[in-house]
């Protein structure tokens, strides 16, 4: 069973940046698809950017194309999210999930979750 540790929330100002990573252990990464959900107070829990471990299928929700890169380092077994140009509406908390899945959908129901981690853009 993989277990994910998901560090690198925090406070920042508008048009700030951050990374998030999620190390995985348990279990190696190969084969599954990693990516990262977030959820605002009051708000539904919205798909943010998967990729596959191979690394050459990259999917971006179209509200962080441009401005999210998500990437993995296979030796780590870890999967990262750089976020650039925050804005206000990017608060929320950042959850990383693995699943064997090709939809952001069938990740969303067989994947397994981080604890999540907090991140707040201030304006």
């Amino acid at each position: 069973q993989v277990q994910l540790a998901e560090s690198g929330g925090g406070t920042v100002q508008v048009g700030g940046s951050l990374r998030l990573s999620c190390a995985a252990s348990g279990r190696l990464l190969s084969d599954l698809t990693a990516g990262w959900f977030r959820q605002a107070p009051g708000m539904e829990r919205e798909f943010v950017a998967a990729i596959n471990w191979s690394g050459d299928r990259l999917y971006y929700a179209d509200s962080v194309k441009g401005r999210f890169t998500i990437s993995r380092d296979t030796a780590k077994n870890t999967v990262y999210l750089q976020m650039n140009s925050l804005k206000p509406e990017d608060t929320g908390v950042y959850y990383c999930n693995v699943a064997d899945a090709t939809t952001a959908q069938a990740m969303f129901e067989r994947g397994t979750w981080g604890q999540g981690t907090q991140v707040t853009v201030s304006s």
